[in-house]
């Protein structure tokens, strides 16, 4: 008895921090103060997961996202001298651009998962019995779940993380005046013998 309701607490406090934190994250002004409530977030979703008795999924939650992804974006927003305002300023400008290109990128997979079909063997895994969960671990589980009933929503999950990726390399570039670039063309088009240039020393003069 005493056990149920501990977890019980520990799932309305674990909840509602989360809760907290998440709406924190997208009203805090300080996007410094928001990677922090993020963290927060991430932390207390671990838990749950946790209580649910999905350890492995805590472990990954708190391992990739919390000591990588949100500890690397804390430290970008904090190195990286960005004015959001000038940022928001020029910002509807390329709405028709990405308007444009998010509607190619939807044709596109659109198309692709039109035509898609799984492999005859696909059909008979996901058909197959569920071990029992006494039988096998949390990971194996994990993985019989994710790549048969929710493959698609991961194959999302990963197109959405690239998006985000890639958003935020747009984000933090900026052209800087007597910062020197590489011009792959100029590589590309040069000869041997811009490339390379021999030099005769004589022994024991140096060059």
């Amino acid at each position: 008895m005493f056990r149920l309701m501990f977890t019980a607490i520990a799932f309305y406090i674990f909840a509602a921090v989360t809760l907290l934190s998440g709406i924190m994250v997208v009203t805090a002004k300080n996007p410094v103060h928001s990677v922090l409530f993020l963290i927060l977030a991430f932390f207390n979703a671990a838990g749950l997961f946790v209580l649910l008795g999905a350890e492995f999924i805590a472990m990954i939650l708190v391992i990739v996202y919390v000591g990588a992804v949100a500890v690397l974006f804390l430290f970008v927003v904090m190195m990286l001298d960005i004015s959001f305002a000038d940022l928001r300023k020029g910002a509807m400008q390329y709405v028709p651009l990405g308007l444009i290109t998010g509607g190619i990128l939807l044709f596109e997979l659109i198309t692709i998962f039109s035509v898609w079909k799984f492999a005859g063997s696909a059909s008979d895994n996901i058909a197959s019995k569920t071990p029992d969960a006494a039988e096998i671990t949390n990971t194996e589980a994990l993985g019989q779940i994710l790549y048969t009933d929710y493959v698609f929503a991961f194959q999302v999950s990963g197109l959405i993380l690239l998006i985000a990726m890639i958003g935020a390399i747009v984000l933090t570039h900026r052209k800087r005046p007597g910062v020197r670039k590489q011009n792959v063309a100029d590589q590309q088009a040069r000869t041997r013998d811009e490339a390379m240039e021999i030099q005769k020393v004589t022994p024991r003069t140096g060059v």
